[in-house]
């Protein structure tokens, strides 16, 4: 087979009119023709999401594949950790096997940091770290969240990371304003990425420690515009990320879209797409194609180099994806996991007026980073109560392990809820249930909800419409196709933001982070509110 177009050559930093020769599979040959051609299609290699949680699209890879083909993603550098928090080594093997349904090049990372919080039944220890990088799609050790190990030498911690790079492959970090000596150490212990940079100057630093940056644009954190100026400043140090994309998300673009932002905002062409491909494939050792002679033949036919708009996928010469449809088809699929929580009341929410002034989340649109606030709180019989026209509402984190462990009540303000509430079994990292709302009893029936389905996301307006979209995958990952996940997540956050209110362009992945407590200020734990700048529970009302 021959195809014939302007190739463009990231490892030579050229773009040439040629032909590609391909047989068995592989590229046989790149011929260069001596013939100007403009106007024609162009050739360039697959793209690579460089760090994302397939999970938190809430498809099975089989379903993400099918989507993310047609916007010329070849590869994806996923983090295992959410399935793991559920459900173990069994999680990940699930997921394994799943990705080997689909052409797209799924690479695993075997999780550094399971459970990070107590709340999660399961561990990845050591030993299973060492029977997991044996495989290869297993090419990273997962995003290294527990900053505090490494600064304090901890040894299982330390372990995971000596076997990883025993087996010459990568360590991924995750590392919020960490700056200075701190830093320094935390990349000298093997850290080699960071997709939590929101700081053009934290980047830099990170960077001058060695550590490359996933410039992230995901459906909750989007840190490009801060950060897309390194696309020219240091080309070789950036590589393109999603960390989190929602199915509605997912169905718009991928990797394919952050490219032509890229280049809509002054970056050079070539610089965008070695940061979605040439980078990612070199730094995780990706058996793609990067257009080379003897390297498999994955790669796309593109319009131009402004809007990417993707004609074909190409992987290991055979069209996957096309505008006449894609080569993946939907696969049923099962998955047995544990959701002891237990139906809750309104009064199980009531929280006891301990002081006027509480600890409150302070959330914010678009950042995983929340802040630790203080806020009189209004109060009746003794009870301290939300405070709509404050926009002060109760944040509620209930285990999905332990039916008897009481549930944890707090604040959280900047969501906008003003008459109704929303929950989710996808909260990250151990998977429990978390809600908002404006109401007791309206927190208690979308709660409930989640509970019946064992999993899913729930939207209650006060007006009585309420909806629920099922995950009996881990409670964290839907059955069906992305179409029809998409449809009911937009029929959800339409309850949202019509009747319920927000002001969150992302209220269920923003609510899924507020018990990632190795991201700062404030979040909620099953222990209590977690102080994350001083690493331990604080009381709602101490001061």
């Amino acid at each position: 087979m021959k195809i014939t177009g302007n190739i463009v050559d990231l490892i030579n930093s050229r773009i040439f009119y040629g032909t590609l020769t391909i047989e068995n599979k592989i590229i046989k040959s790149v011929e260069m023709i001596e013939t100007e051609k403009i106007g024609c299609e162009y050739i360039i290699p697959g793209f690579v999401d460089s760090h994302i949680h397939i999970e938190s699209s809430m498809l099975t890879p089989v379903e993400f594949s099918r989507v993310a083909l047609r916007h010329g993603t070849i590869a994806t550098v996923s983090d295992a950790h959410e399935i793991a928090n559920v459900s173990g080594i069994n999680g990940i093997k699930f997921m394994l096997d799943n990705a080997r349904m689909t052409p797209l090049k799924f690479r695993f990372s075997a999780p550094s940091c399971v459970p990070f919080d107590a709340g999660s039944p399961f561990a990845i220890s050591p030993s299973d770290v060492e029977e997991l990088m044996q495989l290869s799609v297993i090419n990273h050790l997962g995003e290294v969240m527990n900053v505090a190990g490494i600064l304090n030498d901890d040894d299982d911690l330390l372990k995971k990371i000596a076997i990883t790079r025993k087996y010459n492959k990568a360590v991924d970090g995750h590392a919020p304003g960490l700056s200075g000596d701190a830093l320094k150490k935390y990349a000298a212990a093997g850290i080699t990425t960071d997709h939590e940079c929101v700081e053009l100057n934290e980047a830099l630093e990170k960077i001058a420690s060695g550590i490359k940056i996933q410039i992230r644009e995901g459906s909750a954190a989007k840190d490009f515009d801060a950060l897309f100026p390194l696309l020219n400043t240091h080309p070789d140090f950036c590589m393109f990320a999603s960390d989190d994309r929602h199915p509605d998300d997912l169905l718009k673009g991928h990797i394919n879209l952050l490219v032509k932002k890229a280049v809509a905002r002054g970056a050079a062409p070539l610089n965008a797409l070695k940061a979605a491909s040439l980078n990612p494939i070199k730094h995780y050792n990706l058996d793609c194609g990067l257009l080379q002679p003897g390297d498999s033949a994955d790669f796309l036919e593109v319009d131009n180099l402004k809007d990417f708009t993707v004609l074909k996928t190409y992987i290991a010469g055979e069209v996957v994806s096309s505008r006449d449809g894609s080569a993946v088809q939907p696969l049923p699929v099962s998955f047995d996991y544990i959701f002891n929580a237990s139906p809750k009341s309104a009064a199980n929410f009531y929280i006891e007026a301990k002081g006027k002034t509480a600890n409150v989340i302070e959330a914010f649109n678009g950042s995983l980073v929340t802040k630790r606030a203080g806020y009189d709180i209004k109060t009746k019989d003794g009870f301290a109560l939300c405070d709509a026209a404050a926009d002060i509402v109760k944040i509620v984190l209930i285990s999905r392990y332990d039916k008897s462990a009481p549930p944890v009540v707090g604040f959280i303000k900047n969501t906008g809820f003003k008459n109704g509430a929303i929950a989710s079994s996808v909260n990250h990292d151990a998977h429990n249930i978390i809600a908002a709302g404006s109401d007791d009893e309206l927190i208690a029936q979308a709660v409930n909800m989640v509970i019946k389905a064992k999993g899913g996301i729930s939207a209650v307006a006060a007006c009585g419409e309420c909806d629920i979209l099922p995950l009996p995958i881990g409670g964290i990952i839907s059955d069906m196709p992305c179409e029809i996940v998409s449809e009911k997540y937009a029929r959800l956050e339409k309850i949202i933001f019509d009747k319920i209110k927000t002001n969150l362009t992302a209220p269920f992945m923003t609510l899924s982070f507020m018990s990632l407590f190795v991201i700062p200020s404030l979040k909620m734990s099953t222990t209590g509110l977690f102080d994350a700048d001083n690493f331990r529970v604080i009381g709602l009302f101490e001061r």
